[in-house]
């Protein structure tokens, strides 16, 4: 079996809709601040940051 790594799954949601758009994960290890990206919001129809939820 291979171990559990640093990665943890995240949440990204829409600054602008508050809606939850995107999944991934990140390594915590490495970044402890949450995460911040540009993304496009299929609701909003626009390129917006989305940032990371609990």
């Amino acid at each position: 079996m291979a171990a559990k790594g640093a990665r943890e799954p995240i949440t990204l949601e829409c600054t602008e809709c508050k809606r939850r758009n995107y999944m991934t994960q990140k390594n915590k290890k490495n970044n402890t601040e949450r995460l911040e990206v540009a993304k496009y919001c299929k609701y909003c129809k626009k390129r917006t940051t989305h940032k990371e939820t609990k």
